[in-house]
Formats: structure tokens, sequence, C-alpha cells
């Protein structure tokens, strides 16, 4: 059979762009993947106890996008759920990011006051400041706590989590745990906010089940290429592998994941509890509170930042250091000389962070612009 589209990878950005191809255009996908599941890093499912979770960690969906959180919703309904973060200072555990709830914890009440006061009159209230910034600010008692919040919260948690200290990082990277001028504990302030009723693997089922989207799990793409007829390809994977490193091979970080199961209803008081020092996790997960299940046990997950390992573990988050931009640039204009036959579309793809929300926006963007004119 000819396809219009080889599709690389079902995760967002190609099953959003398989499913928008099929029934918007009526052409033909065949999607490749080299795991056995569908949904990417997104993808759940219940353990053995029966208890629904992520396999990749935890997958919250959060979005003040009207036109993505509508068009996931052609495909599943939600269960509102309102992600809340604690992390474990000095055996306490406070709202993070650090917020004024946080100082009147730690601090005696007169010195919260006291930095409430200065916080609101240096910068005003509602703002998230980077914690680095705050470590500029001339001012003894702002200074402190800059200092304060960054050994006991900041450094130790970037160190575990991507190996280096904030300052060999870009700044897209430290501002993502600011100083919080506000009494509100959500850790994201979205319109939408939310996780698939039953699942993102079911939602992406629905997503993909389509007459002309055709799915081959447990493949790579290369072995099979030379055999599929297709008219243009849509490419999710690391772009670095496209290419076959000719510029050297880009890093990630990776995660590990030790699951364990409970004979209780609840392991802990929240969702997610964060460790920022003292411990090689960084954060445990119990994902009851995630997925709304009713279930008289419960599984965790204990998190561990590593190393990617080609072949060994799983490309989670592109390193966002000015050298690794460089060699991505490479391998970007190695992308312009291909004209209009390849689409790169993704995290991976583009080595960038992305949320599942912007994959899905960009996917969609994608789509409208350089796919849809073309028909």
């Amino acid at each position: 059979m000819k396809y219009d589209y080889l599709i690389v990878g079902a995760g967002y950005a190609g099953s959003v762009l398989a499913e928008r191809i099929a029934s918007q255009l009526g052409k033909k996908c065949l999607i490749v993947e080299r795991r056995n599941h569908i949904a990417g890093n997104a993808f759940d499912f219940y353990d053995s106890q029966g208890v629904l979770i992520h396999k990749y960690g935890p997958h919250i969906f959060h979005t003040s996008s009207k036109k993505v959180w509508d068009y996931l919703s052609l495909f599943t309904t939600w269960n509102s759920y309102i992600h809340r973060v604690l992390g474990v200072v000095e055996g306490k555990s406070i709202p993070v990011p650090f917020n004024l709830n946080s100082v009147y914890q730690i601090f005696p009440s007169k010195f919260a006051e006291k930095l409430e006061q200065k916080l609101i009159e240096n910068y005003g209230f509602g703002l998230k400041i980077p914690i680095l910034k705050m470590m500029d600010v001339n001012d003894k008692d702002l200074n402190f706590l800059a200092n304060y919040i960054y050994k006991n919260v900041f450094n130790g948690y970037t160190l575990k989590q991507w190996g280096m200290k904030p300052e060999e990082l870009d700044s897209s990277v430290t501002s993502r745990i600011p100083v919080y001028i506000s009494r509100d504990n959500r850790y994201f302030q979205d319109i939408y906010q939310g996780l698939p009723k039953n699942g993102y693997t079911m939602m992406f089922n629905k997503i993909l089940n389509h007459p002309n989207i055709h799915i081959l799990l447990n493949a790579d793409y290369q072995d099979i290429i030379n055999d599929v007829k297709f008219d243009r390809m849509i490419f999710t994977g690391p772009i670095d592998s496209y290419f076959d490193y000719v510029h050297g091979e880009l890093p990630y970080r990776s995660l590990e994941f030790d699951f364990v199961n409970i004979n209780a209803e609840f392991y802990q008081e929240i969702g997610q509890k964060n460790y920022p020092n003292n411990y090689d996790y960084t954060r445990i997960t119990e994902f009851k509170y995630l997925t709304c299940q009713n279930h008289e046990k419960t599984t965790v997950a204990f998190e561990y930042p590593q190393p990617f390992i080609k072949g060994h573990n799983e490309p989670y988050y592109p390193i966002p250091k000015e050298d690794n931009h460089l060699v991505y640039n490479k391998y970007k204009s190695e992308v312009e000389k291909l004209g209009d036959g390849v689409i790169f579309c993704g995290r991976l793809a583009e080595y960038k962070y992305y949320n599942m929300d912007q994959i899905v926006g960009i996917a969609l963007q994608i789509f409208e612009k350089k796919i849809a004119e073309l028909r």
C-alpha cells in the first residue's frame, strides 16, 4: 500500500498530525513507533493491582489555549484536577514553587511579615520572580530569602534533575522554579487543567481511530523505509539520529522510576512531593490523586534523574545549554536543505522542552500552515 505520509513516532506530535491529515484531508498515514505502545511518554496503564499509573512519570495536562483544549476534548472527557506540590525543606512540607505561604511556614511570623512586605514593595503581588534574579537584589532581607531558597529548594533539586549547577543552564530552565509572590498554591495557573477521564492511552486510541491511519509498533522506521511507498515524512524522533549523528550526539537527561505498590488507600497527603535535598530521588508521585481513581490500594513512583544513554533508557529532556544549541543549529541547517519533503515536530525533533499542550498547539499549527495548504 502507498501512503501519503510516513509518520515516525506515536506521541502527541505524530498522533495529532496523523488525525488531522486523515480526518480533514482524507489522506493515508502510516505511523511507525519503535516502542510497543502509542501515546509516547504520556502512556498510562493499569498495574498489577489495578491502579492506573503513568509509565514515564506524572503527566498533568494544563493549558490556557481554548483551541488546544477543545481539540483534545473531541477525544476525551476530563477529570478536573488542580496540581499542587509540596517540597520537603528542613523537615517541613511546604508549597512549591516557593510562595508567601511557604515563607510563613518556614520563618517566624514577624520576619515572614517583613519579607512579604518587601517582596510586594519591590516586585508587586502575583508575580513570579526567577530565583537567580532575586539573588542580585540590593536588600539584605530579600537577599537572605533568595539565598535560603537557592540553598534549600533550588540548588539541590537542579543538581539532581540536570546533573549540573543552575548557573550552567539557560535561564529558560531556572525561570521554571521561581519565587511566586502569591498565596496561590496551584502549581499551574492555566485556565484549563485536568486529566483524561479514562486515561491518556484511551484518548490516544480515539485520536488514532481512523481507517486512514495504520500503526506499526515495535519497529524502527529505518528498517522499513525502503519497503514503504510514501510521499512525505513527519519525523518526531531525535533530530541527531535522523542525520546519523553527523554533527555529534545531542545530550539529554533521562529518568528512572521505581514503582511501589502499597497496601493502603493512600501513601502521602498529596499527588506530588519534591525532595530537593538528602535523597537520590527528586519526587514521589501518587497517581490516584491525579487520576481520581477510587481504589483500596495505591501505587507511588520514586523518580531518579540520570544521564541518557542510547539504547539503555529514554531521552526525556533536551539539555538547554549554549553548546548544545550550537550543535542543534547545525542539524537545523540540515533540515532546511530537505525542503518540504520532511517535517520535524516535537520535543526531540526540535531539541526543545515542550509541555503537552504546546506540542498539540504546534502540531495543529503545522497542519494548518504547512500541510493543509498543500492539499
